[in-house]
């Protein structure tokens, strides 16, 4: 699938490819759902393939949903045309607005929900803002793609917020852990972990198929040439994105499923502030773009830029500082299982939002 062949309806029409879509794409919201009780099925009836997923890891990360993470990236970054990267980042009222929505928003907004919502539950609330602080750089480019996002800008604001997230994620840690909860006369938590721990995580998951992606269309392109690439093979490829995230949704849910059906209570509190925290930056960031007149492809791709968490992040930081058991590694381990529904919610959201609010968008009329 194309970034730019969704729609909502369901009537064919000239101005309308829904129903030229593949059956994978036309039902891919039933596809998820299947997948993630696939993942909880086998997690609790064959509960000795989460020790067996967790034997080989790639940096904290259990290697099959690895795999999976990156497989689903290649094929989007492999379609970005990076000769257009440089006049894409140096538009900086796009760049900007997106580092206040990821920097500055995004964290206070974990922050108030978690300490809003979990008054009883220190260490939940502790998950839940290494969570906010670790800004999205895998999924959502499969997010951004299904809403028809600019895939340049995608590529770039997720380079951008790599950067950031090396060199601020332990000082944003230190002032939401330490400095904000004494102001507030609660127990404060040391976060120890490196700059180096954060940066070999976003070169495995961001520098592996971005290298990928970059070095495929640049060997084809010379070989085959332009046309050809983005006439056969990127169709070809591009399918095979949704089967990396189904893929990873079955992994992810055999593995860490089965806290769903062991501790429903908590899971529910937990998903609570998960969930309000989507919407609410989802709707901030889309809202504040169209007010700033940004075209709906930036649009789209800003919201789900900041919508968006890097969990894998999360999930490593909170084992390696608390440990495996722990209720601060419970709410990391959540939040995808939360993300993956709200978020493809969200891009259907999306969609309905850019016909009405940018009817003449040229996306529309294809």
């Amino acid at each position: 699938m194309t970034s730019q062949n969704v729609t909502l309806t369901t009537t064919p029409s000239k101005n309308n490819v829904f129903g030229r879509l593949s059956v994978l794409d036309r039902f891919l919201p039933l596809w998820i759902f299947l997948a993630m009780a696939l993942g909880i099925a086998l997690g609790n009836f064959f509960p000795e393939i989460g020790p067996m997923l967790e034997s080989v890891k790639i940096d904290t990360v259990s290697l099959p949903i690895a795999i999976g993470l990156l497989w689903m990236m290649y094929p989007v970054l492999a379609k970005v045309k990076y000769s257009k990267m440089p006049q894409v980042a140096t538009n900086w009222k796009m760049s900007g607005t997106s580092l206040l929505l990821n920097w500055i928003v995004g964290p206070a907004l974990m922050f108030m929900l978690a300490w809003t919502l979990l008054p009883d539950h220190p260490e939940y609330r502790t998950g839940l803002v290494l969570v906010g602080l670790a800004r999205c750089i895998a999924m959502v480019l499969i997010w951004n793609m299904l809403a028809c996002g600019d895939s340049e800008y995608a590529a770039v604001l997720v380079a951008i917020n790599s950067v950031f997230q090396i060199v601020m994620y332990t000082v944003l840690g230190y002032f939401y852990l330490t400095v904000v909860p004494s102001w507030l006369g609660q127990q404060s938590v040391v976060l120890n972990i490196s700059m180096w721990e954060i940066a070999k995580s976003v070169l495995i998951f961001l520098g592996i198929p971005l290298a990928a992606g970059f070095l495929t269309r640049l060997i084809l392109v010379r070989q085959k040439g332009e046309t050809w690439y983005e006439t056969k093979f990127v169709p070809r490829l591009s399918p095979t994105a949704i089967w990396g995230l189904l893929f990873t949704i079955v992994m992810m849910f055999s593995l860490k499923g089965e806290v769903i059906l062991e501790r429903p209570l908590d899971v529910v509190r937990i998903a609570l502030p998960l969930i309000v925290y989507f919407f609410v930056m989802f709707g901030v960031a889309f809202a504040f773009s169209y007010l700033l007149k940004f075209p709906y492809a930036d649009t789209a791709t800003i919201s789900f830029t900041a919508a968006g968490n890097n969990f894998e992040l999360a999930i490593a930081v909170a084992i390696g500082v608390f440990g495996l058991a722990s209720g601060e590694a419970l709410a990391t381990v959540v939040g995808p299982l939360i993300e993956v529904p709200v978020l493809i919610t969200l891009v259907y959201i999306s969609l309905w939002l850019g016909k009405r609010l940018y009817p003449t968008d040229p996306l529309w009329q294809k």
